[in-house]
């Protein structure tokens, strides 16, 4: 399955605002790599314009990789999951719990892949990542360094046996996942029992709902894999994957998130300045950009 030659999948999810980012954390991935052209990248997207499709596939033009679109607004399988989940709830945006459908969603030949959140910019090659030895475990991943805060503040005591403290916690925005382990653990069906038990409403987003089905069941990767929230004083650190996950997007100007410039050339000038007043049409017009 792994190893030189084989191909390494890559998964994105987004919605059509996200577009400019999906792109730039793909092209880091090219950049980053010799194997370029085992690259194939997974997009599951929701109302993704002829426009921005456009943009993504010049990924394919420069590096040879391939894409393979999913289009979750006409997915029979994600509309009857969003219409299970709670309503009125910002946190439940359908984009975020596609996730956990990746197994009925991805081509049956895949057996292996790597989840990437679109707000990210791979450093290192992707390949060593691709080839760990996952040693029996259904996915490997970075414990988060809020994983003590998160379920904490959310009352967790209300209910017992649903997030402990004491019990490590991945961020979910990079993962290495064997499907066959996926498969078996199931978390579309964790994320039902949850929904029954009027249980979604109190977790964070759908890595609650990951966390809670493969507890214990993960391995842990080093810190540098996904590095959340960089900022210049973090360079020196040189983190492998930086995960843009706080209010500092390398996207906006005057920006103070690490890596700033680079991330600007990687995206390139004519998709920044796009992207860029994108985000503001949206805004003037009351409409949300960055993910929930």
């Amino acid at each position: 399955m792994t190893g030189a030659g084989s191909e390494i999948h890559v998964v994105h999810i987004f919605d059509d605002n996200f577009w400019a980012p999906t792109y730039a954390t793909m092209r880091s991935i090219c950049l980053a790599t010799k194997r370029r052209r085992d690259l194939v990248f997974h997009l599951l997207c929701f109302g993704l314009s002829a426009e921005h499709t456009a943009d993504l596939d010049k990924i394919i033009e420069e590096f040879g990789a391939r894409l393979h679109y999913v289009a979750l607004d006409a997915n029979a399988l994600d509309a009857a999951l969003v219409a299970r989940l709670p309503k009125n709830s910002k946190r439940l945006a359908p984009v975020l719990y596609a996730r956990l459908l990746l197994d009925e969603l991805l081509p049956q030949e895949v057996s292996r892949f790597i989840y990437a959140d679109s707000d990210m910019m791979f450093r290192v090659s992707i390949a060593p990542l691709w080839d760990i030895d996952l040693t029996g475990f259904p996915l490997a991943a970075v414990q988060d360094p809020y994983s003590r805060s998160i379920p904490g503040r959310r009352k967790i005591r209300d209910f017992p046996g649903l997030l402990d403290p004491s019990v490590p916690y991945f961020n979910s925005g990079l993962m290495v996942i064997d499907r066959a382990g996926w498969r078996a653990v199931d978390p579309a069906a964790t994320l039902n029992r949850l929904i029954e038990e009027d249980m979604l409403k109190r977790l964070y987003y759908d890595q609650d709902v990951l966390n809670i089905a493969f507890r214990d069941n993960w391995l842990k990767l080093h810190n540098p894999w996904n590095f959340l929230n960089p900022r210049p004083e973090h360079e020196s650190l040189n983190p492998r994957v930086a995960h843009y996950t706080g209010s500092h997007k390398p996207w906006r100007l005057r920006s103070r998130a690490a890596y700033a410039r680079l991330y600007r050339h990687v995206m390139t000038n004519d998709l920044y300045y796009r992207y860029l007043r994108h985000r503001w049409r949206n805004f003037w017009l009351g409409r949300r950009v960055e993910r929930p």
